[in-house]
């Protein structure tokens, strides 16, 4: 089972006690502080629940493989999540 955005607005407006316009817009607002963070090139820490952090990926030479060939592909940033010992903990 997953769970898309407007089921967790939902969850967050009955857990809440709040309407789901409000909820809607808590989510957007911290879903657009953690952006806006991590495009400034900063960390975001979450105590109990986890970090998100950019890291560089280095280029690197890969293999096309439908053909075999060697490839070079891009360096790039990407965005990483490391699980807070908490949120890990609830997991099993």
């Amino acid at each position: 089972m997953s769970m898309n955005k407007p089921e967790l607005v939902t969850w967050i407006a009955k857990r809440g006690n709040i309407s789901k316009t409000e909820a809607k817009n808590a989510l957007e607002l911290t879903i657009g502080a953690i952006s806006e963070a991590l495009k400034a090139g900063e960390s975001i820490t979450l105590i109990g629940f986890g970090t998100f952090k950019v890291v560089d990926i280095a280029e690197r030479t890969g293999r096309n493989p439908q053909t075999g060939e060697k490839i070079q592909i891009k360096a790039k940033k990407v965005v990483k999540f490391k699980p807070g010992n908490d949120l890990s903990g609830q997991v099993k």
